[in-house]
């Protein structure tokens, strides 16, 4: 069956690129601002393996930043990402968990994928999943500071197999998050998954 996705993606990838994103699993712990924005990025990008995990439904509250529509609110964010990542790549294979992380699940969770994107909203679950991944052998990015407009400029700090993308200044507790921020932050979270896969990007690809 012809995948417009694919057919689209030859135009900038390499036949080797495009292999090497498609097998690769890749974990997305929440699926609100940074979750929704960062799997559909990748899946864009051409990733076709991913496990969702999120135990929320989509808010009216969710609709200024996040990757739904009118149509979600009030379904789980996990069924509704996956609606929205099937429309643009049918052939995409989605896990999907509607479950809070705990210390009882993440061992078992955490060596499911090689890679994960860290978009979860308390700073206690963030720190288990950090820990959780990179004791699986895994490579993890997260996010640090993205909320309002304007503000800080954001930076990538890699640290490891942990890598921080964000301004590490604003916090949601003070100023709103805005979709303009959240965005900027969550490509930065889909960039780096891209060079965990691909590697260093060299000068004729940057």
């Amino acid at each position: 069956m012809y995948n417009t996705l694919h057919a689209g993606l030859t135009r900038y990838l390499t036949p080797e690129q495009l292999k090497k994103l498609r097998s690769v699993r890749v974990g997305i712990a929440g699926a609100g601002g940074l979750g929704s924005n960062a799997a559909l990025m990748l899946a864009r990008s051409g990733v076709e393996d991913m496990l969702l995990v999120d135990d929320d439904v989509v808010d009216a509250s969710n609709l200024n930043r996040q990757q739904y529509w009118p149509r979600h609110v009030g379904r789980p964010k996990v069924e509704a990402l996956a609606e929205l990542l099937r429309e643009l790549n049918p052939e995409i294979q989605l896990d999907i968990r509607r479950l809070r992380l705990s210390s009882s699940n993440l061992p078992k969770i955490a060596p499911l994928c090689p890679i994960w994107v860290e978009a979860l909203d308390d700073s206690l679950s963030k720190a288990m999943l950090v820990e959780a991944a990179i004791l699986s052998g895994a490579r993890i990015v997260a996010a640090s500071g993205l909320a309002g407009y304007g503000g800080p400029d954001m930076h990538k700090r890699p640290m490891g197999d942990l890598t921080l993308v964000g301004d590490f200044v604003t916090d949601v507790q003070t100023a709103p998050p805005l979709a303009p921020r959240v965005t900027q932050a969550a490509a930065m979270l889909a960039d780096t998954v891209l060079e965990f896969i691909l590697g260093p990007a060299t000068p004729s690809q940057s």
